[in-house]
């Protein structure tokens, strides 16, 4: 089985952030898990997952927010 690209990985974070966006807050655990499942452990491991999110975090498509636990969220809409 062959590795998924990091960057594969962290476009499928995005899209499933983007998805619960208001509904569910997804917890870093909840996007490997998911990730892991989709893909197979053999193809997507927890590092990668934690080069995902760190890729989705520097480029500021995601950020981490606080509510009794770190969730990873769709960052807020600049006032216009």
């Amino acid at each position: 089985m062959t590795k998924i690209p990091i960057e594969t990985i962290a476009e499928d974070m995005f899209q499933l952030v983007t998805e619960y966006a208001g509904k569910k807050n997804l917890k870093a655990g909840d996007l490997t898990k998911a990730m892991i499942a989709k893909h197979g452990e053999e193809a997507c491991s927890k590092d990668d997952c934690k080069k995902a999110i760190r890729i989705l975090m520097d480029s500021g498509r995601c950020v981490y927010s606080y509510f009794g636990g770190s969730y990873i969220q769709l960052p807020p809409k600049e006032e216009t």
